[in-house]
């Protein structure tokens, strides 16, 4: 490729990256105007906000994860696996570690990327605040291989109580963070439970399921409206879930969570969910200006303090809207930021001025697994806020992850996606049991 044109390195393939990537290629790889390289740690993309179907074997990332390095290949950009670790904004390169396999054997060295521009993407992890033991004895889902961890141990789990005959043994799964991911979360678990019986194992049901969602705050889902977070516990507990709210968790041990008044929940498995920030290694760096979640501070038009050459975008950007706040990590965020920085980026190099970000909230959605959906849309003609759930809720839900795969694959492909997915699931398990 000719080296004259300018390179745009994006670092992270999440929801906006990927899409980021995907649309910079058509409109600039396609023309040979821009080189664009995606860098990723991981080879293959799951749309986030499905990580808790992925942790439930609800959704299998081998058939439903898109791999890199083959959309590239139809998208007009480039993919590199390897994770950042440094940043020279003066020499403007970026390094990567080592590359390791599974034994230990390095792939590949070191290596160091030059760009022109840089847009960081590298989203969000949890935080567990530095409590004692949490990252010893619980799971994360950040991350594809976090969720398929927890499937493996679920599975375990789900296999010893079938082979049980005693009634009174159940399975204690104890969840902390009552946001979006804990409560979803909690939901699917009780619907994969019910489709065990379709496979065999018929001594394991969701009466042998026992739930604890703990939250520290006065109410689950605390970002969203009482209304949602009202039908949202309702539901739960219709299900079985005992919602603890107003419980600071102090202390993990192997045999569960320890309340900062001392008391015990014992769980057979152990999940943090609770709070978000960017990767530590931001704040090691020692170059951006972060809040204190790590997240980067930007101008305007998403632009980082220290570099107009670096964007920053997702869950990892903190941008401050007119009123003070800060825009929220979620993945319509990522969206439109991501769509920013692409007229930005494209502009830049057309010489034409830049377009400031302006964030539109279009409402929140929870997902209850089969069993409800709710949430609020946010009027496109008047400031009033509208609470749906059900059926209608579902589809808006759906929509949702169609709309982002239409951002990376195109309408037809997503069409298509839409009616292999059908075809699909009358010969494919309702769940993924390996």
């Amino acid at each position: 490729m000719d080296k004259t044109i300018p390179k745009i390195v994006i670092i992270g393939g999440g929801a906006g990256g990927l899409e980021l990537a995907t649309q910079l290629g058509h409109k600039l790889g396609k023309k040979k105007q821009a080189e664009i390289l995606l860098i990723d740690k991981n080879r293959t993309h799951i749309w986030k906000p499905l990580l808790h179907e992925v942790a439930t074997g609800s959704i299998d990332p081998d058939l439903d994860g898109v791999v890199y390095s083959a959309h590239a290949a139809k998208h007009h950009y480039n993919f590199q696996l390897g994770t950042f670790c440094n940043l020279d904004n003066n020499n403007k390169t970026i390094t990567l570690s080592p590359l390791y396999d599974e034994l230990g054997h390095q792939i590949l060295p070191k290596r160091t990327v030059h760009y022109d521009h840089l847009v960081i993407a590298i989203g969000s992890v949890s935080n567990d605040f530095n409590t004692p033991g949490i990252k010893d004895h619980c799971f994360y889902l950040d991350s594809n291989q976090q969720a398929e961890r927890f499937q493996h141990a679920l599975l375990d789990n789900f296999t010893r109580l079938h082979q049980d005959d005693d009634p009174l043994h159940s399975l204690d799964i104890a969840i902390v963070g009552g946001g979006a991911t804990g409560v979803e979360l909690s939901a699917e678990l009780y619907h994969v439970s019910e489709l065990l019986k379709i496979y065999g194992l018929t001594n394991m049901s969701a009466k042998r399921l026992h739930i604890h969602l703990i939250e520290a705050g006065p109410r689950i889902l605390p970002v969203l409206s009482e209304r949602i977070a009202s039908s949202a516990k309702r539901e739960l507990l219709r299900l079985g879930v005992t919602v603890r709210e107003n419980t600071q968790v102090k202390q993990a041990t192997e045999h569960g969570f320890i309340t900062n008044g001392d008391e015990q929940i014992n769980a057979d498995i152990m999940v943090w969910a609770a709070g978000v920030k960017a990767p530590d290694f931001i704040k090691e760096l020692d170059i951006f200006e972060l809040t204190r979640n790590n997240q980067i501070k930007v101008n305007d038009y998403l632009q980082s303090n220290l570099d107009p050459k670096i964007y920053v975008l997702g869950d990892c950007c903190a941008f401050t809207q007119d009123d003070g706040s800060q825009v929220p990590p979620r993945a319509q965020s990522a969206h439109q930021m991501a769509l920013c920085v692409e007229k930005n980026l494209i502009a830049t190099l057309r010489e034409q001025p830049l377009k400031k970000f302006e964030y539109s909230d279009h409402g929140s959605l929870v997902n209850l697994s089969r069993y409800s959906t709710v949430g609020n849309l946010m009027g496109n003609l008047t400031s009033n806020t509208f609470f749906i759930e059900g059926k209608i809720a579902r589809f808006m839900y759906i929509s949702l992850y169609r709309m982002h795969q239409r951002a990376i694959h195109g309408s037809a492909k997503t069409f298509a996606l839409w009616i292999s997915e059908k075809v699909l699931r009358v010969v494919r398990p309702k769940m993924k049991l390996h």
